[in-house]
């Protein structure tokens, strides 16, 4: 941990007693970060990025406020003090905010077991030059594709140090090395397109930019000559690349902000059914190599393995400290912050039970239906879970895929879609949120 994060945060709480907080935390985040783009077999665009933000919160009685700033002087910590005591004197008073009790906080976490930071060299922009190339090169090489729209690479390191006034102290760095490409199949009105990205912590887990471009460049290919599906009652799968967001609809339910304010369409759902019998949610922060593990959350809490579902029962919300005391739960270490805001609750990496069977084998039970792979927008009604979608995929006939379909529109109700998923068993073991392909029964279809 770079040793002028602690003493920044270190500085900052100082700052904020001096001032006149009764309680304080503070952040100080250094990035860096090298994105390159080419198109048409040239360089397009390259960025570099690096710098460190500080944010301090301050705590009197149940009033708190937030700021953050870039400039590490002496001079501008003890402003931002100053002003973060004088907007707190002025803030409602919230009986629910504060900091932890020291009996709460995360200790003795073994960070290097967590595997965040790619102790690799950081790559030199030629090297990202080389992957964006190649993977442009590799969609153009796809038969039937016109042009590539974008191809990129990127890197970047972000490491964190937190403190507080309650005595907690802590820090990770992180890493990430990417590659993508959209490429564009047809002419004129007649285009269509379709992407291919990947990201790994460690740069040697990421696959060759070759496999990303030709995945790009197959999936444009294939969407070429769209067609509107019937319009009806239809079974639907959703291909595991855009299946998480059903599941994000969930977890965005569960969330102890929603839970709080009563505006759920699941806030009279815990311990009911909200999947099928069999299915469970985990959500495990200890997945090595994986974007969304941490040993503590953004109010020094000890992070855990929990049943956010548990064989299809509703176990418990998302909370951080102020939601769980306005509810009177116990926190579930879940908070998460930026430098200039307080925490809020959110989940991390989460696992849903996947099935026996491939998509394919699902497609072919489904018999006639849609295949989506990608959503247009949502109209989602928080409090009712009623739910509308622009889509795009494939009409599939007789459980095999007939023909490309463009803007289309699916439609039902969150909370009896969720019960009637049918899970397969293609789920990507690398990403945060590991959600298998969908197929859900009887939404409704309109076509064009």
């Amino acid at each position: 941990m770079p040793p002028e994060l602690n003493e920044l945060t270190e500085a900052l709480l100082k700052a904020a007693k001096t001032a006149g907080a009764e309680a304080a935390d503070a952040m100080a985040v250094e990035g860096r970060a090298v994105s390159i783009d080419v198109r048409g077999g040239a360089l397009e665009q390259a960025e570099r990025s690096e710098g460190v933000e500080i944010g301090l919160r301050v705590l009197i009685g149940g009033r708190q406020a937030c700021v953050a700033a870039s400039d590490l002087s002496a001079r501008t910590m003890a402003d931002m003090a100053e002003r973060a005591v004088a907007m707190a004197r002025e803030a409602p008073e919230d009986p629910y905010a504060g900091l932890a009790d020291p009996d709460q906080l995360a200790r003795g976490w073994d960070i290097a077991a967590y595997e965040l930071a790619d102790p690799a060299p950081e790559p030199e922009a030629v090297a990202l030059e080389a992957d964006a190339r190649a993977a442009e090169a590799a969609a153009l090489g796809v038969a039937g594709v016109a042009q590539v729209q974008s191809a990129s690479a990127s890197w970047s390191r972000r490491t964190l140090f937190m403190a507080a006034t309650n005595g907690f102290a802590g820090g990770y760095a992180r890493t990430s090395r990417s590659v993508s490409a959209v490429a564009i199949s047809g002419e004129g009105a007649a285009m269509e397109r379709d992407w291919a990205a990947e990201s790994r912590i460690f740069q040697a887990d990421l696959p060759s930019a070759t496999e990303v471009g030709i995945r790009a460049g197959e999936r444009a290919v294939a969407r070429a000559n769209p067609r509107p599906p019937k319009t009806g009652a239809y079974p639907v799968l959703i291909d595991e690349r855009v299946a998480s967001s059903v599941i994000g609809h969930l977890l965005s339910a569960i969330n102890g902000m929603a839970i709080a304010r009563g505006a759920s369409w699941l806030r009279n759902a815990l311990g009911e059914d909200v999947l099928p019998a069999g299915m469970s949610l985990i959500e495990d922060p200890f997945r090595p190599r994986i974007s969304g593990s941490r040993p503590f959350d953004a109010e020094g809490l000890p992070t855990r393995r929990r049943a956010i579902v548990e064989n299809g029962v509703l176990s418990g919300w998302t909370l951080d400290l102020a939601t769980a005391r306005k509810l009177g739960m116990e926190s579930t270490g879940s908070a998460s912050r930026g430098t200039g805001a307080p925490p809020s609750p959110t989940t991390g990496n989460v696992a849903l039970t996947q099935g026996p069977l491939s998509r394919d084998a699902l497609l072919a039970e489904m018999g006639t239906g849609l295949l989506i792979t990608s959503f247009i927008g949502a109209t989602i009604n928080p409090t009712t879970g009623d739910y509308s979608r622009g889509a795009n995929g494939f009409w599939v006939e007789n459980g095999e895929i007939a023909w490309p379909v463009n803007e289309c529109t699916i439609a039902g109700n969150l909370r009896e879609m969720l019960r009637r998923i049918t899970p397969a068993n293609d789920a990507r073991a690398h990403l945060s949120h590991v959600v298998p392909s969908l197929r859900i029964e009887g939404l409704t279809l309109a076509g064009a």
